[in-house]
């Protein structure tokens, strides 16, 4: 099974849905913001990826954006984590690629359900 990724910059966050996967027997790398994201995102494609969307300096979207155009990227699911409940925001990421959005806090039965959206479990 490949790895998930999980993109956050809030640790607290970031290390409970790394958890939650584990729990549910999927192994996960994390990255606590846009840089260390895109540096893993460069050496290598996940299995899929669970995305916060409001982070400093790159946030979510344009981390969604940049998975999307990367061919070796593009097919690489990808879960949205956010507090953001906008039908705006909804929208945006839905219509730029994103599987699924999750809203904060996630729970694990909705992260076992998006996963197994995604076809990962």
């Amino acid at each position: 099974m490949k790895q998930a990724l999980v993109i956050d910059d809030n640790r607290n966050t970031a290390d409970a849905l790394h958890q939650m996967l584990s729990v549910l027997g999927v192994p996960a790398r994390t990255a606590y913001g846009s840089s260390p994201a895109i540096a893993l995102l460069k050496s290598g494609a996940p299995g899929i990826i669970l995305l916060d969307i409001n982070m400093p300096g790159v946030d979510g979207t344009e981390i969604l954006s940049y998975v999307k155009r990367e061919p070796r990227l593009s097919a690489v699911p990808v879960i949205v984590i956010t507090s953001d409940d906008q039908p705006e925001t909804r929208q945006r990421v839905l219509k730029g690629g994103a599987l699924t959005i999750l809203i904060k806090p996630v729970t694990i039965d909705a992260l076992e359900g998006a996963l197994r959206k995604a076809g990962i479990l």
